[in-house]
């Protein structure tokens, strides 16, 4: 551990002088890389890897009212690529984020996004009340999620749903607000376009494709079968991550964060291109848990290396 401390520090020393800033009016990062809710516990669980306080925030695990234990039965199923996951929203409930998450997130300094998940509209509003009490600057309200069975993608596949359930969190909640969006739709313009409408200041895409993995065993003639349904993440989505971050960007005039397979800076300089002021990385933090860190570091050292005055510089370079 005090070696990856002490790499963090020169390397954070080395690029301090060099504009990663995204600002967000409510909500500013000093860096673009952010990681994905499920994927990064609630506070600083991976500080054992690097200094979370060098990325730009992270993006809690999903919290709803209740205490949810989550699904029963298998939960993870590698497969190329990639992985499907079937957790279920597991997590501790909102009572003792408040009480136990948020004052070690304050005490650390870390830049963070509550992800938020319910299985009604009062739940969400509820949710969102409490976290404007509470002066949480960000949410992240997941209108998408297929490891369910009520709630969340419900919410995220019909406009005029999402555009009352936002409208309804809307009057609750004064921070930032993320609507995060499923690419398990037709449309997912008319979608950006009714969260944008209904109040949302952002946008996150995408969450997870609905996947099935399959596994077989054989005993001579004899086939055990083994399926586990749920969201698929990783690299093999990231070329419908690409399309859908592009084609919202050509819905709405509100600011967009891109998720779905990234792993390396070119990757994430691939997500800018098409529409993204920010990124999250999800599944690759499982395997390369610094990875977040790293690509600030290479980030900063790539604007150097190449000329450009700032982040921002970069950004508008790319969408040329």
């Amino acid at each position: 551990m005090g070696r990856i401390d002490v790499d963090s520090k020169m390397h954070a020393d080395r690029i301090k002088n060099i504009n990663l800033s995204v600002d967000f009016k409510k909500f500013k990062m000093k860096n673009p890389i952010m990681t994905a809710s499920g994927t990064y516990g609630y506070t600083d669980e991976f500080n054992v890897f690097l200094d979370v306080k060098n990325i730009g925030a992270i993006v809690t695990k999903g919290v709803t009212l209740e205490v949810r234990p989550g699904n029963e039965g298998r939960r993870i199923f590698e497969t190329e690529g990639g992985m499907i996951n079937r957790i279920g929203l597991e997590n501790v409930g909102i009572e003792a984020f408040i009480a136990e998450k948020l004052p070690r997130l304050k005490e650390k300094g870390i830049n963070f996004v509550l992800n938020i998940a319910g299985k009604t509209v009062e739940d969400y509003v509820k949710l969102a009340e409490i976290c404007d009490n509470k002066g949480i600057q960000a949410i992240e309200t997941n209108v998408s999620c297929p490891n369910v069975k009520s709630g969340c993608l419900e919410f995220g596949t019909d406009k005029n749903c999402l555009h009352d359930l936002i409208s309804g969190i809307r009057e609750k909640y004064n921070g930032f607000l993320i609507v995060k969006l499923t690419p398990n739709v037709a449309n997912i313009e008319e979608l950006a376009h009714a969260a944008q409408n209904a109040g949302a200041d952002c946008i996150s895409a995408i969450n997870t494709l609905k996947g099935l993995g399959v596994e077989l065993g054989f005993n001579g003639n004899k086939v055990s079968k083994t399926l586990v349904q749920g969201g698929l993440s990783g690299k093999c989505v990231k070329p419908v991550a690409l399309s859908m971050v592009k084609r919202i960007k050509e819905a709405v005039t509100i600011p967009i964060i891109g998720l779905g397979g990234i792993s390396n800076l070119n990757d994430m300089l691939e997500f800018v291109a098409v529409g993204a002021d920010a990124v999250q990385i999800g599944t690759e933090n499982f395997t390369t848990p610094d990875i977040a860190e790293k690509l600030v570091f290479e980030l900063a050292e790539f604007i150097e290396k190449q000329g450009f005055r700032d982040f921002n510089d970069l950004k508008e370079e790319l969408r040329r």
